[in-house]
């Protein structure tokens, strides 16, 4: 398993970690099979979407928004239950096939690290 580390800098923040995933690969010598990308937080989640227009990550994070408003009558004392529930949505995990040492993802995919209630360090096991 490879750890890869990230700050976040704003409370919402989608991070294309698709190049680090690919390093981690190579650092992992996978030539062929899976890896999980797996986020070991309750506030944060990991996700596949498109990556050639950073239009869709705001568009699904503004989504997101309205679905779950920040502000709403929450029980849980610390103020973020929007965060976790954003990252239930979200998931936790995505699976990832490996080919000649490479993710195969199609043409416009990418790894999206999603982050609901930084700023925070984070953690993103690749394994």
């Amino acid at each position: 398993m490879k750890v890869l580390s990230l700050a976040t800098q704003r409370r919402t923040q989608w991070i294309n970690i698709t190049r680090e995933v690919q390093a981690a690969v190579e650092a992992l010598g996978l030539r062929d099979g899976s890896i999980t990308v797996f986020v070991p937080h309750t506030t944060a989640g990991v996700t596949i979407n498109e990556q050639a227009d950073p239009d869709v990550a705001a568009d699904l994070g503004a989504a997101l928004a309205r679905l779950v408003p920040e502000q709403d009558a929450y029980r849980h004392g610390e103020g973020n239950s929007d965060a976790h529930i954003k990252a239930s949505l979200m998931g936790a995990a995505v699976p990832v096939l490996v080919r000649d040492g490479r993710l195969q993802l199609g043409t416009w995919q990418g790894i999206f690290f999603c982050e609901f209630d930084g700023p925070r360090a984070r953690e993103i096991w690749v394994g």
